[in-house]
């Protein structure tokens, strides 16, 4: 094994220290930062509201109130619904310290950029209606993970454009005396205005498609590889492999694929439930419940088997405490914190058992179901926070749960080597870090005669 894991970092290491020395990556890595611990508190939040326990709404209604899920429910809307925009905001931020110009007003600029390209449009259908309203409105839709992709974007490219129109020295130069926040408020102005006019020039020619805006512009063109696949385990396979191709670069996969496939799986699932209602023989193996109970365990990736690996065996601080904080979310399903907090996007050491565990998850499971070994999903519909063992239970039966539990094991030992290469390049990491700062506070070398 540790020849293996000599080896695995002799090539991945390399590879992750060319894109860690990247400033875009970096600035990517390092903006998602600032909604780690937001996405942490509300996976709990979200979890709170959404407990897979028969009759829990009831039980908490008496001492909450009967709005009890809307109220724990808003803590979490406010963490995920923006994370586009804290994405947005830390991304230009951080690009814009390495490139030496003014960090809070490249965040600013990125932000305003990102709206200018965002519709300002919702349906809405009223209460008793049929008729749908087109109304002017900021869609949350694109200020959660659906508008993430093009976030990014976009706080990479008006960061850029704004530093080299200040690098060219195209500003509005202050006379001496002039306070510091006023000098930088009208050196930004003329590099804004070319930003500015630049989203604005780009939104109107989208806005002469069909499509009308570039979100929808992205979302489609990323969906429509997606749009001739059907219900076989191939299709599934690559499926998933689209999807977890999607969340490296920090592209809700879920949101992607699921748009296309998901209609598809919930009437394979109804299909099922119909016949195990009237005691006939279950006709479908991919199923939404295949899907939710066999192919990922704590979300996209399969990431609970990764975050106990990282409990058991991980050394470094940084990785330690934060799989402490997202055990408990991942049992319920909840994987965000570890996607942006480790992070799993552009990280090239992980991405190989990010989409590996999932699909071999779902190769060994349909060829269980279709040997006999599992019985196939009954189509019952559970709470997506259903931990595994309790969801294979009650979709399957004993075996579903021996089949998950196995499964578990075996996508912790595919993560095992790959988070050991991560956890040790931390741990090195935190060891300079450490060094370098009892080199600053030295006191055995400091010469009090030369004060």
């Amino acid at each position: 094994m540790q020849k293996f894991l000599n080896w695995l970092e002799k090539v991945l290491t390399p590879l992750a220290k060319v894109i860690g020395e990247n400033k875009y990556l970096i600035a990517i890595r390092d903006g998602f930062l600032i909604s780690t611990p937001l996405l942490i508190v509300g996976s709990f939040f979200l979890l709170l509201a959404n407990f897979p326990i028969p009759n829990w709404s009831n039980m908490i209604s008496p001492i909450l109130g009967n709005n009890w899920e809307s109220l724990m429910s808003v803590p979490a809307s406010a963490s995920f619904d923006v994370m586009t925009i804290l994405a947005v905001v830390g991304i230009a931020y951080s690009l814009g310290r390495q490139l030496e110009i003014d960090a809070i007003q490249s965040a600013a600029l990125a932000l305003v950029s990102f709206f200018i390209l965002t519709p300002y449009t919702t349906l809405f259908t009223p209460e008793n209606s049929t008729k749908v309203y087109e109304v002017t409105s900021l869609p949350l839709k694109w200020m959660g993970s659906s508008g993430l992709f093009l976030g990014m974007i976009i706080a990479l490219v008006s960061t850029r454009i704004f530093a080299a129109v200040i690098h060219r020295g195209w500003t509005i130069k202050m006379p001496d005396g002039v306070p510091p926040t006023v000098v930088k408020s009208f050196e930004a102005l003329i590099p804004s205005f070319v930003v500015v006019t630049i989203m604005f020039v780009l939104n109107w020619l989208v806005s002469l498609t069909s499509m009308g805006n570039l979100q929808d512009v992205i979302f489609t063109f990323l969906q429509t590889p997606l749009l001739s696949l059907g219900n076989t385990l191939g299709a599934m396979i690559i499926a998933y492999l689209f999807l977890h191709f999607f969340w490296f670069f920090g592209i809700n996969g879920s949101s992607v694929v699921g748009a296309v496939f998901n209609p598809v799986l919930r009437a394979l699932s109804v299909e099922n439930m119909q016949a195990f209602k009237d005691g006939h023989e279950i006709p479908n193996i991919i199923t939404g419940q295949f899907q939710d109970m066999f192919a990922t365990f704590g979300g996209g990736g399969s990431t609970l088997s990764l975050i106990i690996v990282m409990v058991l065996f991980c050394k470094s601080q940084r990785v330690k405490k934060l799989s402490q904080l997202s055990l408990v979310p991942s049992i319920f399903g909840i994987n965000e914190p570890i996607i942006f907090g480790l992070p799993i996007v552009l990280n090239p050491i992980i991405l190989i058992p990010f989409a590996l565990v999932p699909t071999i998850n779902i190769i060994i499971s349909y060829f269980a179901m279709d040997w006999g070994l599992v019985p196939y999903t009954n189509g019952i519909q559970l709470p997506w926070t259903t931990p595994p063992i309790i969801s294979g239970f009650l979709v399957s039966g004993w075996q579903a749960s021996v089949l998950q539990a196995l499964l578990i094991v075996l996508g912790m030992a595919i993560y095992y080597p790959f988070i050991k290469v991560l956890d040790d390049q931390y741990l090195r990491e935190e060891k300079e870090a450490e060094e370098l700062e009892a080199e600053e506070i030295d006191f055995d070398t400091f010469d009090f005669d030369e004060i």
